[in-house]
């Protein structure tokens, strides 16, 4: 460290030599991370002019001697013509999802779509919208000055929410991983620049909406794994036939072969009856008992 600010010292100190700006000053602004304002800056020749746009900085520079590597020249820049190159869609593509507010989103919409697509398979479109999604938003997070202890808190939150699902803690996991969320997305960029941090509220939104999506989605499944069966070995259980001739029975519309439970006799043509176990294209049924 020591020898990286000699380094800077002694390169700003021969650049403000070179142009004839104040070298003292230079050298304290590496060292002491001294600042000043635009007017002091100019009484201490530390700049050489202040301008209120580029057409006064363009008449205020017009006439200057400035020394380059060939010689002395005269800068012309009063009439000089301005071009403006505007940036291309890639620039503005990268500008816009390198905003950590749009990288966070994005990686938490490539989350919600990946853990849809988990939940539910056979949907597609969630999962590659969400791979996609996820990609770019790691990408943006990488351009960005992030901490890894606040993405290992987002990932942490999430793991929770989606572990509630599956694990009976009655909300414990649920509200912890939240609570996560919330912490790592705040303290996940890690500089005090001015336009980098993540407003409060959409902190506070994507916790909420993650909590909110992660109960419904799992409120869903539950909802499904309590409805009966309806394809399979499973839906046979239960499931009421009528004998046909010696060993032979209708149930749900197909003929099955059959035996009598307990080694004991198949009822009558016609009789009805309830298949009570599966063993391969055999089904073992029993005697309904009509009631009344």
């Amino acid at each position: 460290m020591r020898k990286q600010t000699q380094d800077a010292a002694a390169y700003i100190r021969g650049l403000a030599q070179l142009r004839g700006r104040n070298a003292q000053w230079a050298e304290r602004a590496v060292r002491e991370a001294v600042a000043l304002s635009a007017g002091e800056a100019l009484e201490q020749k530390v700049i050489d002019v202040i301008a209120a746009d580029i057409p006064d900085l363009l008449t205020k520079l017009d006439g200057r001697h400035v020394r380059i590597a060939t010689g002395d020249i005269v800068l012309a820049t009063k009439n000089a013509p301005r071009v403006t190159l505007a940036p291309d869609w890639r620039s503005r593509f990268l500008a816009t999802i390198t905003d950590p507010s749009i990288a966070l989103i994005l990686m938490m919409i490539g989350i919600y779509g990946i853990f849809f697509e988990f939940a539910n398979p056979g949907y597609v479109l969630p999962g590659v919208a969400g791979g996609i999604c996820l990609l770019i938003g790691l990408f943006a997070l990488q351009l960005l000055p992030i901490n890894f202890v606040g993405l290992g808190l987002i990932v942490l939150g999430l793991s929770f929410l989606i572990a509630e699902i599956f694990l009976p803690m009655f909300g414990t996991l649920g509200v912890g991983g939240m609570v996560a969320f919330a912490i790592g997305a705040l303290i996940l960029i890690d500089t005090d620049a001015p336009g980098f941090g993540i407003p409060m509220s959409l902190v506070a939104g994507l916790a909420l909406f993650t909590g909110l999506f992660v109960f419904t989605v799992s409120s869903v499944t539950l909802n499904a794994r309590r409805r009966p069966v309806v394809s399979g070995s499973e839906a046979m259980l239960g499931s009421i036939g009528v004998m046909l001739e010696s060993g032979w029975a209708q149930v749900h519309g197909e003929r099955w072969r059959v035996q009598a439970a307990m080694s004991g006799e198949l009822p009558q043509q016609g009789a009805r009856v309830r298949v009570i176990a599966r063993h391969g294209l055999t089904l073992t049924v029993e005697p309904l008992i009509e009631n009344g």
